[in-house]
């Protein structure tokens, strides 16, 4: 799956919270539909069979709580995606990153190779359909979810590259695989940023530290060895830099991904560097884009939301660009496409009582016109209109709303922007103003059943909001589509 991450350090943070947030698109050709659900400790097995790779893991005997965010429609495994558990541990998995031949030929990834005639099949490794339901309900740091994937990793490899967030109230680390066993983490810095497209990111690595403290690194047991024997560090002064020994620099990269990082570090540090014209510090396909950098104030929510919206506007490579050279128009790779499932921002914070401290702010199909919206994490369920979600097109479904209003905004752009706009901020404000109020009851009630209780209404009443706003815009937008129809006709009948 094609994704865009960003993660937020608690000194980066408007409030001192830890912020994790990903995209997840679908492949070209289709949509992936997905809805917010609690998964049960009850619903785990005792073994863990994958649908794609078919390869079979025993699970711990004590799952925790968490939510997801699954696809709705069966058959091709259950792609959790993203959530947080009892303990307000949050992951999201995965962001689907390069390699190069040196890396793959050397530690092949572990490919599904089904029965032919009388030689059994050969499972898999895991993937993104695994990864978070086989880790978050065990874990109860984020640095335990490291730990346990990386044991995972080496035990039984993987078919695909990955790049994992996990994140709790104190820290978060992105965990990178490399090849088919082998794998490397780095703590981010509290307090700085970290931008990832699809490709490998991670700039510098302490080896020393991986195998010493593990303060901000860590990796696989045998990296250094791994490292040594095929000849993958490339540096000239002995600082390895994992994207040169383990990543990719293609041309397509270069249209496809670093244009991504680039927007993302010009928004959110516009003076730090000159990132625009002939002297330009970094442009769309610098190789050596920062994997972290501190902002130049502190990030909110919604910042995050508008970097991972983002067409490219103010540049000349926004597709809805009215100015500039046509021929810039579109030639890179967008965040907020057409193709966005759902985005997850995940936020632990300090200022509140922990099992009200998990705030997951959810938002369905593409980034450019949608809106996100925040619930409690520690609840039991979610609302209808967020878990409803069926193959079939429904009003009833945020999901489905979300795709209708899109699209709409996209065919009547001039015309429909403004009632886009409107949606999302009216949304967040009405959003945020019911977690305020919710905060308050939660404080105020020393009874933890009737607490669990007022998370659960509290989703609700959101969800509530959330629907008599969206469809007010399905409205709007579907009559500017419908009033641009080529055969429009002004006089009305007599």
């Amino acid at each position: 799956m094609a994704c865009t991450t960003i993660l937020v350090g608690k000194n980066a943070s408007y409030d001192g919270s830890t912020m994790i947030a990903r995209n997840d698109d679908s492949g070209s050709g289709h949509f992936t539909a997905k809805k917010f659900v609690v998964v049960q400790p009850e619903e785990h097995p005792a073994v863990y069979k994958s649908v794609l790779s078919h390869v079979e893991i025993p699970l711990p005997g004590d799952p925790m709580r968490m939510t997801a965010m699954p696809n709705a429609v069966e058959g091709k495994g259950i792609w959790a995606a993203a959530g947080v558990n009892a303990a307000n541990v949050g992951m999201t998995a995965t962001e689907t990153i390069t390699s190069n031949p040196r890396v793959l030929g050397a530690d092949p990834l572990v490919v599904y190779q089904p029965a032919m005639g009388d030689t059994p099949e050969v499972p898999g490794g895991i993937g993104e359909e695994d990864i978070v339901y086989l880790v978050l309900p065990y874990i109860h740091s984020a640095r335990e979810g490291v730990e346990r994937l990386g044991r995972l990793l080496e035990t039984y490899g993987t078919y695909e590259m990955n790049g994992i967030a996990f994140q709790d109230a104190h820290e978060i680390w992105w965990l990178e695989t490399i090849g088919g066993h082998h794998w490397m983490a780095r703590r981010v810095p509290d307090d700085s940023y970290v931008v990832m497209p699809n490709q490998l990111g991670i700039d510098s690595f302490d080896l020393d530290d991986a195998y010493g403290d593990k303060k901000d690194y860590m990796c696989s047991a045998d990296l250094r060895e791994f490292i040594a024997a095929n000849h993958l560090d490339l540096s000239l002064d002995g600082n390895l830099n994992p994207r040169d020994a383990f990543g990719s620099h293609d041309d397509a990269d270069h249209v496809y991904n670093t244009p991504r990082a680039w927007y993302m570090l010009r928004t959110l540090n516009p003076n730090t560097w000159v990132w625009d014209g002939p002297d330009a510090d970094y442009t769309p396909r610098s190789d050596d884009l920062p994997w972290c950098m501190v902002p130049e104030k502190k990030l909110t929510p919604e910042d995050v939301k508008y970097v991972l919206s983002s067409h490219y506007q103010g540049t000349p490579y926004d597709p809805y660009a009215s100015y500039g050279d046509k021929s810039q128009r579109g030639m890179y790779r967008s965040i907020g496409i057409n193709r966005n499932d759902f985005m997850a921002l995940i936020q632990i914070r300090p200022d509140v009582p922990a099992e009200q401290s998990a705030i997951e702010w959810v938002a369905y199909a593409s980034n450019a016109f949608n809106t996100m919206v925040p619930f409690y994490a520690n609840v039991a369920t979610t609302p209808e209109y967020l878990s409803c979600t069926t193959k079939e097109v429904s009003t009833d479904s945020f999901y489905w709303v979300s795709r209708m209003i899109a699209a709409m905004t996209d065919a009547s752009y001039s015309k429909s922007l403004i009632h886009a706009e409107r949606y999302e901020l009216g949304v967040l404000s009405a959003s945020r103003a019911l977690i305020h109020q919710y905060d308050a009851k939660l404080i105020a009630e020393p009874d933890a059943s009737q607490r669990a209780a007022l998370r659960v209404e509290a989703n609700e009443a959101i969800a509530k909001v959330l629907k008599a706003r969206a469809a007010d815009t399905l409205d709007k937008v579907l009559f500017e589509l419908s009033s641009g129809m080529k055969n429009a006709f002004a006089r009305s009948d007599a």
